[in-house]
C-alpha cells in the first residue's frame, strides 16, 4: 500500500482503488496534485493491480481544485505549474489499465476533471458534477476543455463550462457524462464490482484495447486504424493470446485461464 498525507492505494483482490482523503471537501491542493500522479504511477506499475477505482469517500469525491492555494498565483507562478496540474490528472487518465470513478457528493471544477480522466464513471443518486471556473474568471486547466467535449459534444461541453452550472445525476447520466447511476451506499461497491471482472482477464489486450481507444480518438480514422493495427499484431506475441485462442478452438467461448504474459 503507498502511503501519504491525502490520497492513498489501497489493494485488494487485483483491485487498486486511488482513495482521495483532503478533509473535509477533497479540495485537490498542489500536495495532492502531486499525490495523485504517484498513485497512478504505482498503480500502473504493481502487477497484483488489474483495473482501479478512484474514490473520494462517501461524502464527497472533490469539491475542486484548492483556490484559497491558487488565489494567490499569478501567471509565470501558474506556468510553472500548469504541467503538473494537468499531468496530474493525465497520469491517472494513462493508466493502462481500467479505471473507473466512484462518485459520491460533488465531483466540481478539478474533481470533475478528476473523473473525466476515469475510462467509466459510476455516480451516486445525489451526486453534482460541474466545471464552474468561469463562475471565479477561469477556465478549466486539466483537461476539463478537452476530455468533457470528447465525451459529451462539443455544443454540451460548451453549455456547462460557458455557464459552469452544476448537473445533477440524472442529467450527467442523460447526456453520457456518467455512465451508471446507483444509490449513494451503493456507488463504492458498484465500481469495484464492475473493476473485479479485469482480475482474470489478459492484461495485455486489455491495455492495447484502452490505448488503442485513447490514442485513436486524439488522432484521425487513419491513423487511429494504424495505431488499431500495431497492437493487434502487437497481442499475438503474448502467451495470453496464444492460449485464449486454443481454448476457444478446444473449448468454445469464454474458457480460457490468462496467465497475464
Amino acid at each position: 500500500m503507498m502511503t501519504s498525507e491525502f490520497v492513498r492505494l489501497e489493494v485488494a483482490d487485483g483491485v487498486g482503488t486511488i482513495r482521495l482523503d483532503r478533509p473535509k471537501m477533497n479540495a485537490i491542493s498542489l500536495q495532492v496534485q502531486d499525490e495523485l500522479a504517484l498513485a497512478a504511477a504505482e498503480a500502473t506499475a504493481r502487477d497484483d493491480v488489474r483495473a482501479v477505482v478512484v474514490w473520494g469517500g462517501e461524502r464527497v469525491f472533490a469539491a475542486g481544485n484548492d483556490v484559497k492555494e491558487m488565489a494567490d498565483m499569478g501567471y509565470t507562478a501558474m506556468v510553472d505549474r500548469v504541467d503538473a496540474l494537468q499531468g496530474a490528472v493525465t497520469a491517472v487518465a494513462r493508466i493502462p489499465k481500467p479505471v473507473v470513478a466512484a462518485i459520491n457528493g460533488y465531483a466540481l471544477g478539478g474533481g470533475c476533471e478528476l473523473a473525466l480522466a476515469a475510462d467509466v464513471r459510476f455516480a451516486a443518486e445525489n451526486a453534482v458534477l460541474g466545471q464552474p471556473e468561469v463562475q471565479l474568471g477561469l477556465i478549466p486547466g486539466a483537461g476539463g476543455t478537452q476530455r468533457l467535449a470528447r465525451l459529451v459534444g462539443p455544443a454540451k461541453a460548451k453549455d456547462l463550462v460557458f455557464t459552469g452550472r452544476f448537473v445533477k445525476a440524472e442529467e450527467a447520466l442523460r447526456i453520457g457524462l456518467v455512465d451508471r447511476v446507483v444509490p449513494a451506499e451503493e456507488v463504492y461497491g458498484a465500481a469495484v464490482e464492475w473493476a473485479g471482472q479485469f482480475r482474470t482477464a489478459a492484461p495485455y489486450a486489455v491495455r492495447a484495447a484502452k490505448e488503442s481507444i485513447d490514442r485513436g480518438l486524439e488522432a484521425d480514422l487513419e491513423t487511429g486504424l494504424a495505431i488499431e493495427r500495431q497492437h493487434f499484431a502487437g497481442v499475438f506475441a503474448t502467451e495470453d493470446a496464444a492460449s485464449g485462442m486454443r481454448s476457444f478452438v478446444e473449448n468454445g467461448p469464454g474458457k480460457a485461464t490468462f496467465q497475464g504474459r
